[in-house]
């Protein structure tokens, strides 16, 4: 291997940065290099600990950072000595199959976090890490509505602009007849395109999407919202507590819950599971609420971070933006 100073990882652009990954479980080797590329790192190789041991004299490329999911014996612990990585973690759990969305995009989100904190790189979970090629939102809004929901949710749109760097998802439980009269009555008098999901796709800055009625949404750490087919479970359709579980574990600390007008307490029901991802819990203030049944569960549980109207929530929401912004740049 050539010898050479490694450069620091704050003057490198992310596909300069080169990663080696070193684990035993051939699933496991395929969770890595999905997140190592998802992060936009050079994947220099993916090897068990016989293998690297035959190939390490062969490897031409200075290696950053090292994960290794394996025994860190003295010929792993030789091998990063003689590369002069930046970055060495060791010892990660099982990532659940690609096929478990929900759980594997959680376990993928850890991973991000814990390269970022190591290697002082916070924009790789606070602005980029589920962004698409094509989309430039940085924020996921999570809204959730019943009865007295549409002329509140609209509220809050005219008073939002859609240049924000968020795009919406809003689950609210309507008539599956009534559903598609949603985007007409949300679009009127703003700027958001609002569109009930009818196919898998992928998040959009200025978009509201509404999820479906009749099938159930699955969100992914890239961004893609996946229909399946298969019905909603439980009482509430859309299930709100079960989209805000999901998203919650899917962009932690990117998503923004807010809770408006409604009936019963769904959303309520999975929040002590959700405290450790850091998204925001909001509500709309039970007081000017058509129905305060819903809002009301939130602002119970004790989590609720903020209570206002729906401009009140505009606002707020514009405001911490903004904040978050401004703390990324002085970094």
């Amino acid at each position: 291997m050539k010898d050479k100073a490694p450069v620091p990882l704050a003057l490198k652009n992310k596909s300069d940065i080169k990663v080696l990954v070193v684990a035993e479980d051939h699933h496991q080797r395929m969770a890595f290099s999905d997140t190592v590329r998802g992060c936009g790192f050079t994947l220099i190789d993916c090897v068990s600990r016989a293998q690297l041991h035959d190939k390490f004299e062969r490897y031409e490329t200075p290696i950053d950072i090292w994960l290794i999911d394996s025994d860190y014996d003295d010929s792993v612990a030789t091998a990063t000595a003689m590369s002069q990585s930046i970055g060495v973690l060791v010892g990660f759990s099982q990532a659940p199959y690609l096929n478990e969305a929900k759980q594997y995009a959680k376990w993928q989100r850890k991973l991000k976090r814990k390269l970022a904190q190591m290697l002082l790189l916070p924009g790789l979970v606070d602005t980029n890490a589920y962004q698409s090629d094509t989309n430039d939102w940085q924020y996921v809004v999570f809204l959730g509505a019943s009865m007295g929901g549409p002329s509140a949710v609209k509220e809050f749109l005219d008073n939002l602009s859609p240049t924000l760097p968020i795009c919406i998802l809003l689950a609210h439980h309507f008539n599956q007849t009534m559903i598609g009269t949603l985007p007409r009555i949300l679009n009127r008098h703003n700027d958001w395109r609002c569109q009930v999901i009818t196919s898998s796709q992928r998040l959009q800055a200025g978009q509201c999407l509404i999820a479906p009625i009749d099938k159930q949404i699955v969100c992914d750490s890239t961004g893609r919202i996946i229909l399946l087919a298969k019905a909603w479970e439980g009482d509430y359709k859309p299930a709100i507590g079960q989209i805000l579980k999901n998203t919650s574990d899917v962009y932690g600390s990117e998503l923004i819950n807010i809770i408006f007008s409604g009936m019963g307490n769904d959303g309520a029901q999975y929040l002590d599971l959700i405290q450790d991802n850091d998204s925001q819990l909001w509500a709309q203030d039970p007081s000017v609420s058509t129905c305060p049944s819903q809002p009301q569960a939130i602002v119970d549980s004790g989590y609720c971070g903020f209570i206002g109207s729906p401009v009140a929530l505009a606002q707020k929401l514009t405001d911490y933006i903004g904040e978050r912004a401004a703390v990324a740049s002085s970094h």
